[in-house]
């Protein structure tokens, strides 16, 4: 029997407005509440919201053979819960059904763990308690930051407790080796890493709308049959996606939902396919082999490194600084100053200075809010001479 490990990252960053050198020391608030909750409800609608009903559809159509698997970042669930709360419920309900299973990760999606271990424990805390206080669930399975992933990475998760983590199942991790099966990370004894099938993943997630792709138009019959093809020579096959593939950036007038409705009946129409989520993948396999990963990799651009965050000095040194004011923050013990620093911390502040604007350039350009660059790290380093200012205070 093959699983169908279907996982879905949904995060939403709470972005900055617009602060000059001048506001330093005047205004003491940095995020751009219009612009965040804007952005959230037209996501919302566009997105989370009409994926949600058909997931429920599918979950109730398949008596519980359909199960998926969502990383939901604390700045998303914030958001969702101040600014749609409708949402939030929704997502409720699909996780009721028993079908679908939260995993954990850091609160402020962030590069914790490649700079302070103790502030990643302690955002990974943050997430866990959430999601039991919002889901009333418990997770067994994590997953890092975009999948950033290497071995002290998995190490650390395995000393945590977690059952499972996911990763990016890229060529040089992988060599000859499939990501159609269940491995173990070399350091670690008990741990289990399922790497995302990333053809398979990106042939929904970018090349669905583009109509300069041979395959396209892609049914759900055609996909199904290439997933087929795993039948022995593979025991999981990890489709991974950003939530928002579904209505955000694939639009609604591509076919994208009518596409996912029908997908999960196309592969179940095959008697040795079913679909199972981290976890249970995990339980169900042993592990095919040791995986030993010792440079980071993970699910950005075509590089999949971590380039698109420390690919230039502007986001190297505005790195530095934000986890350069740990020991002074905690020092202070004022949970709203923590709040700030953490949410300075998302991943997405040092993704809008990247540099890189050759064959990645369009989705970058597509989710940065700046005109460039520059202006994204002019706009961090202000904030950060309030903050410090706030700080010293």
């Amino acid at each position: 029997m093959v699983s169908v490990c279907m996982y879905f990252q949904v995060h939403q960053p709470n972005r900055l407005r617009r602060y000059s050198f001048f506001d330093i020391g005047r205004d003491h608030f940095y995020e751009d509440d219009d612009k965040n909750c804007g952005i959230l409800r037209k996501v919302a609608n566009k997105c989370y919201l009409p994926t949600n009903q058909v997931m429920l559809d599918l979950i109730k159509r398949h008596g519980g053979r359909f199960r998926i698997a969502y990383s939901l970042s604390g700045t998303a669930v914030d958001q969702l819960r101040k600014f749609s709360p409708e949402t939030l419920d929704s997502f409720k309900r699909l996780v009721d059904t028993g079908c679908v299973e939260i995993l954990s990760e850091t609160y402020n999606h962030s590069l914790a763990f490649l700079y302070s271990k103790a502030e990643f424990h302690r955002q990974v805390d943050l997430h866990r308690e959430m999601v039991r206080r919002e889901f009333g669930v418990t997770p067994t399975a994590f997953r890092n930051t975009e999948l950033i992933y290497n071995n002290d990475i998995a190490a650390e998760v395995e000393r945590m407790g977690y059952k499972v983590i996911l990763a990016e199942g890229a060529d040089r991790v992988l060599g000859w080796r499939s990501p159609n099966f269940v491995y173990q990370p070399d350091p670690c004894a008990k741990l289990r890493l399922l790497l995302k099938n990333y053809r398979l993943s990106d042939d929904v997630a970018f090349r669905f709308s583009n109509r300069g792709w041979p395959e396209w138009p892609l049914t759900a019959e055609k996909y199904a049959s290439w997933v087929h093809q795993v039948n022995g020579n593979g025991e999981t096959v990890n489709l991974f996606m950003d939530y928002e593939t579904f209505g955000e950036h694939q639009w609604a007038d591509t076919g994208i939902f009518e596409f996912l409705s029908a997908m999960p009946a196309a592969i179940l129409a095959h008697p040795d396919f079913t679909f199972h989520t981290p976890s249970e993948v995990a339980e169900g396999s042993s592990p095919m082999a040791k995986l030993d990963v010792r440079d980071f990799v993970s699910w950005a651009d075509v590089e999949r490194d971590l380039t698109a965050w420390r690919g230039n000095p502007m986001q190297e040194d505005a790195l530095e600084a934000i986890y350069g004011l740990e020991k002074r923050v905690l020092e202070k013990g004022d949970p709203d100053l923590a709040r700030v620093w953490r949410s300075l911390q998302t991943s997405d502040h040092f993704y809008y200075m990247c540099t890189k604007w050759f064959a990645d350039g369009d989705v970058h350009k597509y989710f940065n809010p700046y005109p460039s660059p520059y202006d994204a790290y002019i706009n961090f380093q202000n904030v950060l001479g309030d903050f410090e200012t706030t700080l010293a205070g």
